[in-house]
């Protein structure tokens, strides 16, 4: 514990933002950091406590004290070794994960949470400054060979383990560039893709074999799943050239709203409509980009993606955007007694909100209209929760402009025909299914395959991908070798 009044003393500090007339100028990143005086003072916070909430709270369980009182002694190189010891990819977590450790903290029952992310963010920008971050190869090779399909956080995480203890990995991005949703996702102004470039090239050096641009088995003909595949490779061919196969891709089938008028130009889904401004900023040249300039945005979701869709919005140049969300609009602050160290319900408003953007409550859509076959108008109406249901309140119909409608609803699970291509079985919500047992976890009922992040728990957070791949990684280790040296 770095001091022991030190929760006392100091006070919580947020990492700042830019302006809001500068950041909507650029895709870049402009979030203001922590200097080390700073980080040092929010370290300090830390109470180390007996029972440290905060790591159970975090999905890859960060050893936070210790990270936090290296922090306070200045001893950054061991606090990036004690915060790479849990997570592969902090520079990912420190800009988009929610962070569930800040509300598992004991700081949080009835005053301001330590400032965990801003010090992990802190720490493995420091790190890389400093050149701390290397490839770390095997020293003894296995032999084994193993395919991972999917290159978001999942399956990087699950590749880089299982390079460094010693088998040679090879993995598959139907994609032209590695990153799965980090790259084709997450807007560059949230996360810039020299994080995603930079991993690449170190574990390159470690032994992976990257292959891009192709697609492992078939998706069907009126997917709307984002796919620059040049080269596609059959699940037997996998099967027959490697001793395990690990499936990490994303849960790509984004939640549809089949209401009237659904077919007209200018609806689009979420994840057609971002890749795009991803493309463009790494350089690409891009035929009929869908773009916001001018007009009345809706955007029918009210989750990140949809605070996503909200920040390109406004960068293009939006008229208006407004932002649906169907459920009730939870409170500004949660009631902490009863519900920490657990994830609150409550109102969050990110900085794309804060940049533009009318956000209704409790609003469902009934029905696009358009003229000449282009969306120009929605109605919706509002409803309520009642014995559990969501039902529509009369007489509250209303009609909104609209230019540009995106689908921002949630994913609903993989694209079916890869786990059919497998002959994976699934569960109940089309995932992959299987266990994340200690022996034998990850394993599908297939022979020599395993599926780990969204693929098999569904749509989730960066970290809860970090930590199943990783586990997913102890498992394939474990099956080829007989035993695992792998943290889990």
């Amino acid at each position: 514990m770095g001091k022991v009044t030190g929760f006392m003393e100091y006070e919580r500090l947020e990492e700042g933002y830019k302006p809001v007339p500068e950041r909507l100028k650029h895709y870049k990143e402009f979030v203001v950091g922590l200097d080390d005086s700073q980080a040092k003072l929010q370290a300090a916070r830390c109470m180390d406590c007996g029972t440290p909430f905060c790591n159970s709270g975090c999905p890859v369980n960060n050893i936070i004290p210790d990270f936090n009182d290296l922090v306070y002694q200045a001893d950054w190189k061991n606090a990036i070794n004690v915060l790479h010891s849990t997570n592969n990819f902090p520079e990912f977590t420190g800009r988009i994960c929610p962070a569930p450790c800040e509300a598992a903290c004991t700081l949080n029952v009835n005053g301001e949470a330590v400032g965990i992310k801003s010090i992990e963010h802190a720490i493995i920008d420091k790190a890389w400054a400093e050149g701390w971050v290397q490839p770390q190869p095997a020293r003894i090779k296995t032999g084994k060979k193993v395919a991972v399909v999917g290159s978001g956080p999942a399956g990087m995480a699950a590749a880089q383990q299982l390079a460094r203890a010693g088998h040679d990995v090879t993995l598959f991005e139907k994609n032209d560039r590695i990153g799965g949703l980090l790259r084709y996702g997450i807007p560059d102004f949230k996360m810039e893709k020299i994080h995603i470039d930079r991993r690449v090239e170190q574990m390159t050096a470690e032994g992976v074999v990257f292959r891009t641009g192709v697609m492992v088995g078939e998706l069907p003909k009126d997917s709307k799943v984002t796919n620059w595949a040049k080269e596609t490779i059959t699940p037997e061919q996998l099967q027959k050239d490697f001793d395990a196969v690990l499936l990490t891709g994303g849960s790509e089938q984004s939640r549809d709203l089949p209401v009237p008028g659904r077919d007209l130009d200018g609806i689009h889904f979420a994840m057609e409509f971002l890749p795009m401004q991803n493309k463009v900023n790494a350089g690409d040249k891009l035929k009929g980009q869908l773009r916001a300039d001018g007009k009345h945005v809706i955007v029918i979701g009210g989750g990140d993606t949809g605070s996503d869709c909200v920040g390109t919005s406004n960068r293009h140049g939006a008229v208006s955007v407004t932002q649906f969300e169907v459920m009730p609009q939870p409170p500004e602050e949660e009631n902490k007694p009863l519900v920490w160290p657990y994830w609150p319900l409550k109102l969050r408003t990110s900085s794309s909100h804060e940049e533009g953007c009318t956000r209704e409550f409790a609003i469902s859509t009934k029905a696009f209209k358009g003229e000449k076959g282009k969306v120009t108008s929605l109605t919706t109406v509002q409803v309520e929760m009642k014995d559990g249901k969501l039902v529509e309140i009369p007489g509250t119909e209303k009609e909104y402009k609209a230019d540009l409608v995106l689908l921002a609803m949630g994913f609903v699970n993989p694209v079916a025909s890869i786990l059919d291509g497998f002959g994976v079985e699934k569960d109940a919500r089309g995932n992959a299914k299987a266990s994340t047992d200690f022996t034998g976890g990850y394993a599908t009922n297939v022979a020599k395959v395993f599926a780990a992040g969204d693929m098999r728990r569904g749509q989730s957070l960066v970290v809860w991908a970090i930590r199943e791949g990783r586990q997913a990684a102890r498992s394939v280790d474990e099956f080829l070798m007989g035993f695992s040296d792998l943290p889990r």
